[in-house]
């Protein structure tokens, strides 16, 4: 069935879960704009499909000093060349251990730096990009990948399970105040999902996936294998909920993980409700 929405820009396009979704969506009738930091991978991309299916524009989001002006070319080339972009999908993020049982050396750069891809950069392109979708007359899609872990964060990885709760309350409180407005704000919950194919790489550490701190082999090797979530996913968004959840927490059986979902989505509505109903929009 074809995708709700026409034209994608998708940020994290040229690997892991992002690069798969790319691939997804093209192949359900989409016009994809491909936002990474490999150059190579965008061409490819463009090239695997045609300039009338695909197109593509390289950014690295961890470079901050940089986000803005890549949001204004991004923005400057929508308005003019895809003026049609109805639907905005962030992917991107970081991944690390962090071992706060030695505070004398904890890296705080690495911290804030993964803070900073995971939340801050993120919420700068929602805040950027949500003018642009708001603006137009039709129904428009603002996607961002979240994780499980920022509902139970995983204790060896506080600061990925920290961006990403942090993350996840943007969202909410953003849908929560643009609920009357023509962009539905979704966010994916995903398990952990298996990226990169290792076997088939020839220079692995040349490509960063999201649990490459693992050891490539192992990393990579690890979760649900990316075609079988990126199915599950593109059915679920189908559907039009706005909170897609593929999977669960690795300890517990599904139903067990969807009851803390659904009682954390009550709670948080039945909260909204009384704040926003004191809270001029």
């Amino acid at each position: 069935m074809p995708f709700t929405y026409k034209t994608v820009l998708i940020v994290g396009a040229t690997s892991g879960i992002g690069a798969a979704m790319a691939e997804k969506l093209v192949a359900e009738g989409s016009k994809v704009i491909a936002c990474g930091r490999r150059q190579d991978r965008i061409d490819q991309f463009v090239g695997k499909h045609g300039a009338d299916k695909a197109s593509g524009i390289r950014v690295d989001i961890t470079d901050h000093a940089n986000l803005d002006a890549f949001v204004e070319k991004a923005r400057h080339r929508v308005l003019s060349d895809y003026p049609s972009l109805d639907c905005v999908f962030l992917n991107s993020g970081v991944q690390s251990a962090t071992r706060l049982s030695r505070p004398l050396e904890f890296d705080l750069a690495k911290f804030h730096q993964e803070v900073n891809v995971n939340f801050t950069s993120i919420v700068n392109l929602m805040i950027k990009f949500l003018p642009h979708l708001q603006s137009k007359p039709h129904p428009t899609g603002l996607i961002v990948t979240g994780t499980h872990l920022a509902l139970v964060p995983a204790a060896t990885m506080a600061a990925y399970s920290a961006s990403k709760a942090a993350l996840t309350a943007f969202v909410d409180c953003c849908r929560a105040q643009n609920r009357q407005k023509s962009t539905k704000i979704i966010e994916i919950y995903p398990p952990v999902v298996q990226t990169e194919s290792w076997q088939n790489t020839t220079d692995p550490g040349d490509i960063a996936e999201l649990h490459d701190w693992m050891g490539v082999e192992n990393g990579r090797a690890l979760g649900m294998p990316v075609e079988k979530f990126t199915e599950e996913a593109y059915s679920e968004l189908l559907k039009g909920d706005e909170m897609v959840v593929v999977g669960s927490i690795a300890t517990e059986p599904r139903e067990v993980y969807m009851d803390l979902v659904d009682r954390r989505r009550k709670i948080f509505d039945k909260l909204a409700g009384a704040m926003l109903s004191r809270f001029e929009l």
